[in-house]
């Protein structure tokens, strides 16, 4: 394990948090050192989304519509923009993580969006890509996740692409969340990579490929 004692507890907290008001509510106070505490913990999702996004697109990544949801300060954004991508939306549900996204100035537009309560916009085809940790902890929230993406599949509406799973996700911020399925000689937790193509319902705007982007920590 590795980072402060603070940070480590911070991202520990989050992994527990799942009532979702209390879990904005925690983004918002944990948005100014969310960048140094998740880089202290090796954070890996953002670059390696985006890795998978760039190899499953056809065309060059400027015309590429990106609509990056929970995107907290924007850490995919900055993967996004080494690789040549310029039309980048951003959505979350923490106003406080927007700010931080803000100062960025990678992002086309920042809207506050909750997830689940309030609509994302849905483009007609494209991709979608996903990722969340498989750590012991985390198997609950995976498996709903992955029961909700198999009846997507099942109903037509997805199509999958890609199911990566990663060894050295993140570095574990405890003992409890080093157990079976962990990288325990270098402390790493391990995570996963979904990937899946929206069937598309009609012609898109000028056939313009767009990507949705979910990365969660």
């Amino acid at each position: 394990m590795a980072g402060s004692p603070q940070g480590l507890a911070r991202v520990g907290a989050s992994h527990r948090i799942t009532d979702q008001a209390c879990k904005l509510r925690f983004y918002d106070s944990w948005a100014p050192e969310y960048d140094q505490d998740v880089a202290a913990l090796k954070y890996r999702a953002p670059c390696l989304a985006v890795e998978c996004l760039s190899g499953a697109l056809l065309g060059p990544p400027r015309d590429a519509l990106i609509l990056d949801v929970a995107c907290g300060t924007g850490l995919v954004a900055v993967e996004l923009q080494a690789r040549g991508f310029l039309q980048v939306h951003g959505v979350d549900g923490s106003p406080e993580m927007l700010k931080q996204a803000q100062a960025r100035g990678l992002y086309r537009h920042l809207s506050l969006c909750t997830l689940g309560p309030e609509p994302l916009p849905d483009p007609e085809g494209g991709l979608v890509c996903l990722t969340t940790r498989s750590n012991p902890s985390n198997l609950p929230y995976k498996e709903v996740l992955e029961a909700t993406l198999d009846s997507l599949e099942q109903a037509g509406a997805w199509e999958r692409l890609v199911a990566q799973p990663v060894e050295h996700w993140e570095l574990a911020t405890s003992e409890q969340e080093m157990g079976q399925g962990t990288c325990a000689d270098r402390g790493f937790i391990p995570g996963i990579i979904y990937l899946y193509r929206k069937q598309e319902r009609g012609q898109g705007e000028g056939g313009r490929p767009s990507v949705q982007a979910p990365v969660h920590p």
